[in-house]
């Protein structure tokens, strides 16, 4: 993709939403990349007083986050002379697979975050299939989640047909491994929210699924 012309722009908006857009003079689509932003924050804000501070981050990963940089590609783009700001912003952002591509630096970023976590609680012991696996044994079974997220977003990022297959590895796994420890250990806010995680991102990326097996460029370097 060429560099823009509007990386000031661009910069302005990931900064704080809307800005982009009122440098490009564009006050409307500046007040609602503002007022859209301070809205699904608040609403992720409630969603984790109800449901606790996991729900609140899943949330803000699910709902403020995606806008956020909605907004800022938008910015990017710069103003369009002939049809809607946002309805061309997103013809882009689904043509290219950019959705796709967020979704793979959430996993990315989502590795960092887990392998820091399990570097700080070297001693937690994560249930395993009804289990709870202590030395290596466990710390292997608590590396499997930030290694397939790193698999699955780099696939995604590139937008790599391999990506899906990974993906359906992790959901595949994630899933049956948070139904039987569900069934063991009963039901928690985290796994509830990882369970329900799952079961919607593997709905979405399979609707997508055509943007990872009809790539060409991915099916060109891969052959």
């Amino acid at each position: 993709m060429p560099p823009s012309p509007y990386a000031r722009a661009t910069f302005l908006s990931s900064l704080c939403p809307g800005l982009g857009q009122l440098f490009q003079r564009r006050h409307a689509e500046a007040f609602i990349a503002f007022g859209g932003s301070i809205l699904l924050i608040v609403a992720s804000l409630g969603l984790g007083r109800i449901s606790g501070r996991a729900a609140e981050v899943f949330f803000f990963m699910l709902l403020a986050l995606p806008w956020w940089a909605f907004q800022s590609y938008d910015a990017y783009l710069g103003p369009s002379p002939e049809v809607s700001n946002w309805r061309r912003t997103w013809c882009e952002v689904w043509q290219q697979g950019q959705d796709i591509r967020f979704l793979g630096l959430l996993l990315l970023i989502s590795a960092v975050i887990d392998s820091w976590i399990i570097l700080m609680n070297l001693d937690y012991l994560l249930p395993f299939y009804c289990t709870k696996l202590d030395g290596i044994p466990g710390f292997l079974t608590k590396a499997i989640s930030p290694l397939l997220h790193v698999a699955v977003g780099y696939g995604f990022m590139r937008l790599r047909r391999w990506g899906l297959f990974v993906y359906l590895l992790y959901a595949a796994y994630g899933l049956t491994n948070g139904l039987v420890n569900l069934s063991c250990f009963g039901p928690g806010r985290i796994r509830n929210t990882l369970l329900g995680a799952i079961v919607l991102s593997t709905v979405y990326i399979m609707s997508r699924r055509k943007i990872l097996l009809g790539n060409p460029l991915a099916s060109s370097q891969e052959g």
